[in-house]
């Protein structure tokens, strides 16, 4: 190695090459330029409203009657089943009568005894109406008599109710239908010991059926008492009117509805239980003029929805917030947040900003074969919406 090759003047020059490579290879490369996203927009108009509104509800019984024993005992046998159609007078359950004839029994022992005593008390009085008739006894006298007479009528009288009394508990062992029905529920079992009032059977009596549904609070002050509803049955889709017969003055204290009751023809309802649905004719919106878009241009922002909003002047977009009141088969009824003539866009929401430039999508199939085989070249790209993706 020669001595100029390890001067300092070498040394230098060789350090500040190094150096200079250093600094180009940490410089950060220059971004691309973010390309022209394409999307696909409608023109906002107002079209007519096509659903109405339809509430799962479920057949019922106009009254429904849970019944039990008036006497309190140990139930041995139970002849009602589930969904069984029953008539009135039926035998439904029986408790064990024993202790109750022994009751009745005893009472028709103290009625034998009581009615002794007033025939003794009778036969008496006529005595000694006879001895004072001879002037044989006093006045005082005969009045006892006739008191006697009077309390031992009264005791005959008080054993017979306490035997009709005994009589009715007895029979009150046997559990009868009041009514014809069907049995929907049975509450009680052999075996077990109920108290008097205790709900052993629950019969769903022949006759009117209502269709029982809930409404959201907002929607219940507009549902009166005699207005039309169709009941579209849930297994055949037959449909039947009816009238709302009762709405409840309370909301449900789990779901915060209110319960609507409607009557309906016995004779062509659903089977008792069946799921229908309800369409109140005073909620339909049939027909109004709204603004609808399709779900896809919906997002979240937020607490609420927003969409994007093309600005023709500058191709750029915008957010806009949006209140969805209600949906109207696969789209989203706009209740507030857009005009008619504002163009929205439908595709590919979820990849735009705020101020960013796009472009309307072209379907390139609808395009000539030369136009669509040309190449596009430069930052000014055209990027569909998919393919950003």
């Amino acid at each position: 190695m020669t001595a100029s090759s390890t001067s300092p003047a070498f040394r230098r020059a060789g350090l500040l090459v190094l150096a200079a490579l250093a600094l180009a290879g940490c410089s950060r490369p220059q971004p691309a330029a973010e390309p022209v996203r394409a999307v696909k927009v409608i023109t906002v108009g107002t079209s007519a409203y096509g659903t109405e509104p339809e509430f799962a509800g479920e057949v019922r019984a106009r009254i429904e009657s849970r019944l039990g024993f008036r006497v309190a005992g140990k139930i041995i046998r139970r002849q009602a089943e589930l969904g069984q159609h029953v008539r009135a007078g039926q035998a439904l359950a029986q408790l064990d009568p024993q202790d109750y004839r022994l009751a009745a029994e005893a009472a028709r022992a103290q009625q034998a005894a009581a009615q002794t005593n007033r025939d003794l008390a009778a036969a008496d009085l006529k005595r000694y109406r006879g001895l004072r008739e001879q002037n044989f006894i006093s006045a005082a006298e005969l009045e006892r008599r006739e008191s006697t007479y009077k309390a031992a009528q009264a005791q005959l009288e008080q054993a017979q109710a306490q035997l009709a009394t005994q009589g009715n508990q007895a029979q009150y062992t046997t559990l009868v239908a009041d009514v014809p029905g069907i049995v929907t529920a049975i509450e009680a079992e052999p075996g077990q010991v109920v108290s008097a009032g205790t709900p052993v059977v629950r019969i769903a009596q022949d006759g009117a059926r209502d269709v029982v549904f809930s409404v959201p609070e907002d929607r219940a002050g507009l549902v009166k008492a005699g207005s039309p509803v169709t009941v579209r049955g849930w297994a055949d889709d037959k449909e039947i009117e009816g009238k709302v017969r009762e709405v409840a003055a309370s909301a449900d204290t789990v779901t915060r509805t209110f319960a609507v009751k409607v009557a309906i023809d016995a004779a062509t309802a659903p089977a008792l239980g069946a799921t229908v649905y309800a369409r109140p004719h005073a909620l339909s919106r049939n027909g109004a003029a709204v603004i609808k878009l399709p779900t896809t241009a919906l997002r979240q922002e937020g607490q609420g929805s927003a969409v994007w909003v093309l600005d023709k002047a500058s191709m750029t977009v915008r957010s806009q917030p949006v209140e969805v009141s209600t949906a109207d088969g696969n789209e989203a009824v706009i209740g507030s947040g857009l005009t008619p003539g504002m163009q929205v866009v439908v595709a590919g929401v979820h990849v735009l900003s705020p101020g960013q430039k796009v472009s309307i999508y072209r379907d390139k199939r609808a395009a000539p074969a030369s136009a669509a085989q040309e190449p596009v070249k430069g930052p000014g790209t055209v990027v569909p919406v998919s393919a950003a993706r």
